[in-house]
This record gives structure tokens, sequence and C-alpha cells, in this order.
């Protein structure tokens, strides 16, 4: 009976612990959506002024944070362009160097990950001056993928761990070429890595601030953008930008899962 009534109380507290979670979680969320269809000039839902959708007329018509938006963007291909083929060469490295010479190498690839943004900030910029480049959506590419590439390179070495290398050398026995067996055999082999790190890559480089703030130069992309405005006070279009990402995130979750759902019961 103890046994029971110690379960059950176990149970209970778990369940109140998921659910204070949930709230500190979704709360903040919650009140934002709320803000962002208030007709009251500040992002409140304790005046409620009545229901709108002005403000997601005024985003619309807000030039700096549409353009800022395909900043972002741009950015954040490039930084795919640049941090994959980088992430994979390192990964590639470091699976065929012996273990004493890739402890050292991993460390110093990895290193960037643990260095703060804004040094890698400030560092790229003073870089790509000394070529006569300014700051910019360049630089703020190339800054962003000095660590990016990193997390790129940790998703292909764990997928390359699970490779099968008899498979390349049979290939190579057979005569054929490096080249041919990277195109035939590992490359379709890392193809749904790339996927996943491409998907991260643009992630990491859209919410990406401190990094980015100090490359980017007289340019601005949406998370610069919203900070800056967040100096002179808060704005219902600034909520009603998070509301469309926070839609944008629940859709895209909601269709991963339905497909992968699909996929366990084909199989």
């Amino acid at each position: 009976m103890s046994t029971a009534n110690d379960s059950a109380g176990a149970r209970l507290i778990l369940n109140i612990y998921i659910g204070l979670f949930c709230l500190y979680l979704f709360l903040p969320l919650a009140v934002m959506s709320a803000a962002a269809f208030n007709a009251y000039d500040y992002p409140s839902v304790t005046q409620w002024r009545g229901f709108t959708l002005q403000w997601f007329v005024a985003l619309a018509h807000d030039g700096r944070l549409i353009q800022g938006l395909i900043n972002s963007v741009m950015v954040a291909l490039g930084v795919i362009v640049v941090s994959i083929p980088c992430g994979l060469a390192g990964a590639l490295i470091l699976t065929r160097l012996g273990q004493r010479s890739g402890t050292v190498l991993y460390s110093v690839l990895v290193s960037p990950v643990l260095t703060p943004g804004i040094i890698l900030g400030i560092s790229s910029l003073i870089f790509w001056r000394e070529f006569g480049v300014p700051g910019g959506l360049f630089v703020a590419v190339m800054a962003q993928s000095s660590f990016i590439a990193s997390y790129a390179m940790l998703l292909f070495l764990a997928r390359l761990q699970r490779q099968d290398r008899t498979l390349e050398e049979a290939a190579l026995d057979l005569g054929a070429s490096h080249m041919l067996v990277f195109r035939r055999i590992t490359l379709p082999f890392l193809a749904p890595t790339a996927f996943t790190a491409a998907v991260v890559a643009f992630l990491q480089s859209f919410e990406n601030y401190n990094t980015t703030v100090f490359a980017i130069g007289g340019e601005w992309t949406l998370v610069t953008e919203i900070a800056s405005r967040l100096r002179f006070g808060l704005s219902p279009v600034i909520n009603v930008v998070g509301v469309i990402f926070v839609a944008l995130t629940l859709v895209a979750a909601t269709t991963y899962v339905l497909l992968s759902s699909r996929k366990k019961k084909a199989h």
C-alpha cells in the first residue's frame, strides 16, 4: 500500500512540475501573441482595447523590418553555402587522421563554438577590413560561418562514425577513383545529415545577434533591427513578428511529425 501511495505521490509531483514548466515556457508566448491583436499602441494584455489586425498591416508597410528579413535570409543562405562544405571537409579530415593527430585538430576546429560571439564578430570585421572589405552582409556571413561550420562538422562526424568503410575500400579495389567513391558512396550516405546541418545552420544564422551586430556594419538583419528598436520601447509590430514565427514553427513541427508518422506506418 505504501509503495502504491509513494508511486502516486511521485507521479503527482512530476505532473505538477511538468505543468509548471510548460506554463513557464508557453505563457510568455501566449501573452506576446495576445498583445499582437490588441488595439493599443503599446504591447499589453492588461489594458485591452479590442481585437485588431492593424499591427499586421503596419508590419507589411514597415520597410526596414521587411528588408531586415530579406537580409537575414540572404545571410543564412550564404552561411549554409560556406559552413556545410567547411564542416564536411573538417569531418572527413578528422575521420581519416589517427586518434593522436585528430585530437589536436579537433580541439582547434571546435574552438569557435566556445569563443564568444562578440570576439568572432569584431575579429572578422578587422580581418576583412585588411583586404578592403567593409562590414556588411558578406562579413556577417563569414563571421557566422566561422562557428556554425563547427556545428555542421560535429553533425557530419557523428554520421561518419557509423559509416561502413569497407564499402569505400571495396570500390577503390575495383578501380574507382576517390572522387567517384565520394560522389557515389560517401555523399549519398551523408545526404540526410547535410540536410539537417543546413537547417541547423539556417536557424543558427537567422537568430544570431552577438556576432552579426559587430560584423554587419551599416546593414541590418531582422534580429539586429528588432534589438535596436527595443532601446526606444516596445512596439506591437515586434509582437506580430513573434506571432508569425511561432505560427511558422508550429506548422513546420506539425508537418514534420505527420510525415515521420506516415513513414513509420509505411515501413
